[in-house]
């Protein structure tokens, strides 16, 4: 095993609990070992590319598997638009709420704009830092903050807290 493979090889094994539960959070325990090895595969493809710093290749990591979900996103989109043109039905906007704590605040995140809710999701549910989640997202921090700023208003305009709870 060459080196470069060991290196990889240690930052999947450090990194691959965290990724796994990133994955699970947004895909569910069913797709998410698959997403995981999606991710795992495209690293060792790319693994010219893996970062010496042990915290950066973390952080690379992540950015793969953001990658992987969004191509799991894009193809699910496929086909929920195949089944619905195949029924003929109208998508209604009717959505179930879900049946435990915390469900009003994941459905508004839901309905945000994708960018605004993944660094939300990347803050709250990774505890990554807004530098991180901007690394993770391939955007400048500045950039980051001011999404947050935007996706933390929107937050509180839909679910009815008032300005001075930040």
């Amino acid at each position: 095993m060459s080196r470069d493979d060991r290196r990889l090889t240690a930052a999947l094994a450090a990194a691959s609990p965290d990724l796994l539960a990133y994955l699970q959070r947004r895909v569910g325990l069913d797709d998410a070992p698959d997403l995981l090895g999606e991710t795992m595969v495209v690293a060792w493809r790319r693994m010219d590319d893996l970062p010496v710093e042990p915290e950066r290749a973390r952080m690379w990591l992540f950015g793969i598997a953001r990658g992987t979900l969004l191509n799991h996103a894009r193809g699910t989109r496929r086909r929920w638009a195949l089944a619905d043109r195949i029924r003929g039905d109208l998508a209604t906007d009717a959505v179930a709420p879900g049946a435990d704590d915390g469900a009003e605040v994941r459905d508004a995140i839901a309905r945000m704009d994708p960018d605004l809710a993944e660094l939300v999701r990347l803050v709250h549910w990774e505890r990554l830092s807004l530098a991180e989640a901007a690394e993770v997202l391939a955007i400048p921090a500045s950039t980051a903050r001011g999404r947050y700023a935007r996706a933390k208003e929107e937050l509180r305009a839909v679910l009815g807290a008032p300005a001075s709870l930040a």
